[in-house]
């Protein structure tokens, strides 16, 4: 596909105005019966005056913006020839049309060399004369038409990128009353359309354009769009008339809703505030670029700035747990259990849609999760973790939460690849030994030196170790797992807090209750008692009191 801009505008200078002729011959009967005998307001053609040689004709194209020449060929002076050379020279968008007689065809073919748009032959047809000057009028219109468009898609175009025009100013030729930009995108694009060929791609484009301008250009709305992404069309909507902003959403709504780019998929807009300053329209098209990041939220094809205020105020996201996720990766990543990784990859995307993430709060997230995840790939003697790409996915091709968990897929094979091509240290696998080895005797007076011994390495080296890869000392550790144990019989169980104590691993009674307090801010006793009450509350039931003291 061509990321190149493409433009186009549908009439966006009003109907062609009437062409500026002058009548060029040295006999003044010849150029007075050329003048009245034709209706030439009726081709679409002004008669600015008439000229008697090739040098006052010259002095009258200048002064009237001539846009047209009718000139004989053999005239006193400078004549017809050396005339359309000056032309060619001085003026090249001005056409000529030379009258010439049959003796004077050698000075035709000559004309012709010249740039010389057409011949005719004395005596003069009328309706072939009629028929020619029709068909350069409607070449000369629809040449400047183009040429205005393109002035004002390039200004367009300027506004989009860079917030400035070539200029700055708007080109004349672009006249209105209101305006309002409108930026509209295919969704999913990177499943449904990024690996599509490039003739088919572009034909999808024109169905999307063209169908676009159709549904807004009625009554006295015009349009000009620019395409400045492969996926995103810019389009400056103009209302000749003062407009009632529920008409212009009426119109957007219905265009839009009704939209088929010819294609499994959907197109959905971002639509600027309406303004009446040109001035503005940089600012217009950053706004209606802005809105385009909603449509992940509901999947609503209009996101006005009324829609996005309401959807944006007061919002508040819930946390996503980092730490448990990369744990849960790395885990997975050196054991090579690809299902696993993709499971954990799906279940974090349906966190995002669920929470309701917008897709730069996404990669947000993920540019920190990643970080965090090549650290502890690292502690563990893994090398070359530099991903090459940098910064966020082009958000118009990964429109959409599937995109962008196809972007976080690929970071994750490419981290298996480099762990099965490189390995990784065997301290991991050793620490990994270790974790199993406490989880089965967690519960006895487990001693680092005890699980160094059954390693059959020397404590300060598990102890190195096991702090790399874990990032907690063994101490630490241990009363991390043992806390959590106890929180949970705390909570279902009926047993003493000393029995708990002691099904935990601490021998010690008030060891346990001090260590339990640094942990979680309250004494055992304290723990279960917010959690009955708080079990009681939700069940509606009466307050129950426990008589067990912390002693006990």
């Amino acid at each position: 596909m061509n990321p190149e801009n493409r433009t186009t505008s549908s009439n966006p200078v009003g109907r062609g105005k009437h062409v500026k002729m002058l009548i060029v011959d040295d006999e003044a009967v010849i150029c007075e019966g050329l003048r009245y005998t034709i209706d030439w307001t009726k081709l679409g053609v002004e008669v600015v005056g008439e000229a008697y040689d090739g040098k006052e004709a010259l002095r009258l194209v200048e002064e009237q913006g001539v846009q047209l020449v009718l000139s004989d060929i053999r005239m006193d002076g400078m004549d017809g020839l050396e005339l359309a050379k000056q032309l060619r020279q001085r003026y090249p968008a001005v056409q000529v049309v030379m009258i010439s007689g049959y003796e004077d065809f050698d000075y035709a073919r000559q004309a012709i060399r010249l740039g010389v748009g057409d011949y005719l032959l004395k005596p003069v047809d009328i309706e072939e004369l009629s028929s020619v000057v029709k068909k350069i009028v409607a070449d000369i219109q629809t040449s400047d038409k183009e040429e205005k468009s393109q002035a004002i898609e390039l200004w367009l175009s300027g506004m989009t990128r860079h917030g400035s025009a070539y200029g700055k100013e708007p080109p004349p030729s672009l006249d209105g009353v209101q305006f309002r930009i409108v930026a509209t995108q295919l969704a999913n694009f990177h499943d449904r359309f990024a690996d599509m060929e490039a003739d088919r791609y572009e034909a999808v484009q024109e169905a999307w354009l063209l169908g676009l301008h159709s549904r807004l250009e009625r009554d006295h709305f015009r349009a000009v769009s620019v395409f400045d992404h492969e996926n995103l069309l810019i389009t400056l909507l103009v209302s000749e008339e003062q407009t009632d902003l529920h008409v212009w959403d009426e119109r957007l709504a219905s265009a839009i809703g009704t939209l088929d780019p010819g294609v499994e998929g959907c197109i959905y807009a971002g639509a600027s505030a309406v303004y009446e300053d040109l001035g503005e329209t940089a600012d217009r098209c950053a706004e209606a670029v802005r809105l385009l990041m909603l449509h992940v939220l509901d999947g609503r094809r209009v996101l006005t700035a009324d829609y996005g205020d309401a959807a944006m105020s007061d919002r508040i996201l819930p946390g996503f747990d980092i730490t448990e996720t990369v744990q849960g990766l790395v885990s997975a990543l050196f054991k090579q259990d690809r299902p696993e990784v993709c499971r954990m990859v799906e279940e974090m995307f349906r966190f995002f849609r669920e929470s309701k993430y917008l897709l730069p709060e996404v990669w947000n997230l993920y540019e920190e999760l990643s970080a965090l995840l090549r650290q502890r790939l690292r502690k563990s003697g893994m090398t070359g973790l530099d991903l090459a790409r940098r910064g966020q996915p082009d958000p118009n091709i990964y429109n959409s939460y599937a995109g962008l968990e196809t972007v976080v897929l690929g970071d994750m094979e490419e981290l298996q690849r480099l762990i099965d091509q490189n390995g990784i240290d065997k301290s991991y696998w050793i620490v990994e030994k270790a974790k199993r080895f406490i989880v089965d005797r967690y519960r006895t007076d487990l001693k680092a030196s005890e699980v160094a011994a059954w390693l059959k390495i020397t404590p300060s080296y598990f102890s190195y170790i096991f702090k790399q890869s874990t990032g907690k000392g063994f101490t630490e550790y241990m009363n991390e797992m043992r806390i959590d144990q106890a929180k949970n019989l705390l909570a279902t169980t009926q047993d003493k807090v000393f029995e708990i104590a002691d099904k935990v691993g601490y021998k010690e009674y008030k060891y346990f209750v001090s260590v339990f307090k640094t942990y979680t801010g309250m004494t055992p006793k304290e723990y279960r008692g917010l959690r009955v009450c708080k079990e009681t509350s939700e069940s509606g039931g009466g307050a129950l009191v426990s008589t067990e003291s912390e002693t006990d």
